[in-house]
């Protein structure tokens, strides 16, 4: 049985079965990987940040030069959730739009992971014509978390030819050192991710640059994502850490306390 059969999906704005939904075969963000997305988590019915991730969404279409109705967007969403309410089919809200002009949105169950990550380095270097792009064209991070798993981990780590950490291929990447809490800055090409700005704020995390040595000798290392909040790092490469790490342990709780306090203040 597929993981989405139980989900639901709306394109352009017609609920269905997610196992039911369709784009013409000549879209081209299905041809040419033109489009954007966003990942929105949903707890007991309720996307978090969701208004912030419309505004990432638009941000990325004028930079696409993409055609975007914010506002049927947004009410397809509400209409989506409201009709799917809650359950492990409608724990991830995934937004799309193409370069065909579809809208598609589609519940999705959590994906399964361990409870700490192993990651391997993977050499890659940004497109900077896609700086703050959420775009449809992500083989290049999908391929880079396969070949890790390929050598034994569970995702992988981007570094540039250079020996610069980057971020993982979905997730942001931070690390400890004597308390201090660090993170790659955003001018070296990364997402500017939500949960990101979310474990800065409650850390006080500094952005610096990161060579790789510096995040091999760092005392503890997670990472951060809509769906995976704040993931203990077990290890990079061959170098392992105690995880989670106490520090680790407290920004994930305080991370989790934010968004259950935003989500009830909404």
């Amino acid at each position: 049985m597929s993981r989405f059969s139980g989900c639901l999906a709306s394109v352009d704005g017609e609920i269905m079965l997610a196992s039911a939904a369709t784009i013409p075969a000549t879209d081209e963000g299905l041809l040419r990987g033109d489009g954007v997305f966003e990942v929105v988590r949903i707890y007991d019915g309720r996307p978090f940040a969701f208004e912030e991730h419309l505004a990432r969404m638009e941000r990325s279409a004028s930079n696409l030069r993409l055609p975007l109705d914010l506002e049927a967007v947004r009410a397809d969403g509400h209409r989506l959730l409201a009709h799917a309410g809650t359950g492990p089919d409608h724990e991830v809200l995934r937004i799309v739009v193409t370069r065909g002009g579809r809208r598609l949105l589609l519940t999705e169950p959590m994906p399964r992971a361990p409870e700490v990550v192993r990651l391997g380095t993977i050499t890659y270097a940004p497109t900077r014509v896609l700086d703050g792009v959420k775009s449809l064209s992500y083989a290049a991070n999908m391929l880079a978390s396969r070949l890790a798993r390929e050598h034994g981990f569970d995702e992988a780590l981007l570094v540039t030819p250079h020996g610069r950490v980057l971020e993982a291929p979905t997730s942001s990447i931070f690390w400890i050192k004597d308390g201090s809490v660090r993170t790659p800055p955003l001018d070296e090409h990364i997402l500017a991710s939500i949960t990101r700005r979310l474990v800065i704020e409650a850390s006080g995390a500094a952005e610096q640059a990161c060579p790789l040595e510096e995040l091999l000798a760092a005392d503890e290392a997670f990472i951060a994502s809509t769906v995976r909040e704040v993931h203990p790092v077990a290890a990079v490469n061959e170098r392992s850490f105690d995880a989670p790490g106490p520090v680790t342990a407290r920004i994930a709780a305080d991370v989790g306390a934010r968004i259950r306090s935003e989500l009830d203040g909404a």
